[in-house]
């Protein structure tokens, strides 16, 4: 393959993905340039060429072939019926590191209480497949109407339910909404075209991009933690602190003094720190990480 030929066309989502999908790329060592000014964003990877897209949009593309690999929710491949390969999740969303959910939604007064009760009832949704696949599952049969948008606010005027998308559920309460059942949870996932992921360099380009990806995540909320400890106190050291791995010791160049630095999660780090000092460690410095690769 020559030079000009080996480019990947990546679909990475516009809108409530973009910001974190972007923070992760520049954690995994990419730097993405000018996507608010250009659906064609420039990333310092001359092999990669990347489109900003809808994330509803970025699986029907990838199975179409206009796009070799992008990153999409799993609830946007299954709507779309996306007949792609995924090569990994990637657990992160727009506001904090759980999934999204699905969930069949009516007012708090509703009388419905189960999916049986929608029989021949009305519900809004922007996903009509996974809804129209749930109640078929159920046994249940409901008139279906896409939702363009503000779906929350058809209830109980314009529709009996809603089927929307949440990540903490604090808008559903906000707008005394009930949640009846959750149709499926999602993260995004790093998609690949059938025929770009049976190309030996095109596979192998994204399984090194999918490796860095997931080592950015791997080093989200953890920190690399180093010290200094008198030989004498290693063991009482070592006792107190709560290795992901196990820590690497080092000899000094002054004889009878160790070093020590491993990896831990942050939300441990002032606990930890004082406990580390009082057993006799020393020099104690704490640094972010951008990458863990196991």
């Amino acid at each position: 393959m020559s030079a000009d030929e080996r480019i990947l066309k990546l679909g990475l989502p516009k809108g409530s993905l973009e910001k974190p999908t972007f923070d992760l790329f520049k954690k995994a060592g990419y730097d993405i340039q000018g996507a608010s000014r250009s659906y064609r964003p420039q990333i310092d990877d001359s092999e990669l060429r990347a489109r900003l897209l809808r994330a509803q949009e970025i699986g029907r593309y990838v199975h179409q072939g206009f796009l070799d690999c992008g990153i999409t929710g799993k609830d946007w491949v299954a709507e779309n019926e996306a007949d792609v390969e995924v090569l990994c999740d990637l657990p992160y969303s727009r506001a904090t590191s759980n999934p999204t959910r699905w969930v069949l939604v009516v007012p708090e007064d509703s009388p419905i209480k189960d999916v049986k009760d929608l029989q021949g009832k009305l519900i809004a949704t922007e996903a009509l497949n996974l809804t129209r696949n749930f109640l078929k599952e159920h046994g249940v049969e409901a008139k279906l109407e896409f939702s363009w948008g503000a779906t929350e606010v058809k209830v109980p005027d314009l529709v009996d339910a809603i089927v929307d998308i949440t990540e903490t559920g604090s808008s559903l309460r906000a707008n005394k909404l009930r949640i009846v059942a959750t149709l499926m949870e999602s993260f995004p996932q790093f998609v690949a075209n059938r025929k770009a992921a049976a190309d030996p360099w095109k596979r192998a380009k994204m399984e090194r991009i999918v490796l860095l990806l997931k080592a950015a995540l791997e080093a989200r909320d953890k920190v690399g933690l180093k010290m200094n400890v008198p030989e004498k106190q290693l063991q009482s050291v070592l006792d107190t602190l709560p290795s992901l791995r196990l820590p690497t010791v080092n000899h000094l160049s002054q004889d009878g003094w160790l070093a020590i630095e491993t990896i831990l999660e942050e939300k441990v780090v002032r606990e930890i720190i004082p406990d580390l000092k009082a057993a006799g460690a020393e020099g104690i410095i704490e640094y972010p990480l951008n990458k863990v690769v196991y």
